[in-house]
């Protein structure tokens, strides 16, 4: 049944606020799978907060050109295709496509578009396959941990050891073989010189106290 072209108008427009919010574009086909399998693997892509979409090429070139996004050529979207869109993660999608095609070979990655960019089919596989955001976090993030984690470890063994030696010393009441030493005699106190006054001189007698001369015998 052909469609109309408001309908067209519709599904450009819808196709355009999509790629306007899509990290990322993928090309995938589709033809061969089972309503079961399709339902799986759009569940599957919703749990990434992405999407599968299928449209007719002329509507998805037109919609990208809308979108200002690289020009698609027949060659970047061979055979009938479904859209991929990663709403958050630009891998996410990609990644779901590329392990659900490990027991569905119905789905294949043959192209797509990221950071402004129209892809090969092998640059969109080499995408699939890269880590996600969040391994990469949490790889980065255990790098940053492990060294500061080893130096704690590393920091506290020699302290503990240290504390933990002094410890039994202290019980064994002092180093093996050797007797403590005997506490030193305080040493006295020097004693404090104080200052005595001066002895007083005895003063000099005066002229009239002096002692008289014996009187001389007389004849």
């Amino acid at each position: 049944m052909a469609i109309t072209r408001n309908q067209k108008q519709a599904m450009v427009q819808e196709l355009v606020e999509k790629m306007g919010r899509a990290q990322s574009i993928m090309f995938a086909h589709y033809i061969g799978l089972t309503v079961a399998d399709v339902s799986a693997f759009r569940d599957k892509l919703r749990e990434v907060n992405a999407e599968m979409k299928v449209a007719k090429k002329t509507l998805t070139s037109i919609a990208a050109k809308q979108a200002n996004l690289p020009e698609i050529s027949e060659e970047s979207m061979p055979g009938p295709i479904s859209l991929i869109f990663s709403f958050d993660d630009p891998l996410s999608g990609a990644q779901v496509a590329f392990k659900f095609a490990k027991d569905h070979n119905q789905v294949a990655l043959v192209g797509g578009i990221f950071d402004g960019k129209v892809l090969s089919k092998q640059e969109a596989m080499e995408l699939a396959k890269m880590p996600s955001r969040q391994v990469l976090l949490a790889t980065f993030m255990g790098m940053v941990q492990s060294p500061l984690t080893k130096f704690a470890a590393l920091s506290a063994t020699p302290l503990s050891s240290f504390a933990r030696g002094l410890n039994q010393l202290a019980e064994k009441g002092g180093i093996p073989g050797k007797t403590p030493a005997a506490p030193a005699a305080p040493e006295a106190a020097a004693p404090t010189v104080e200052e005595t006054p001066a002895a007083e001189e005895p003063a000099a007698p005066a002229a009239s106290e002096a002692p008289s001369e014996p009187a001389s015998p007389t004849a």
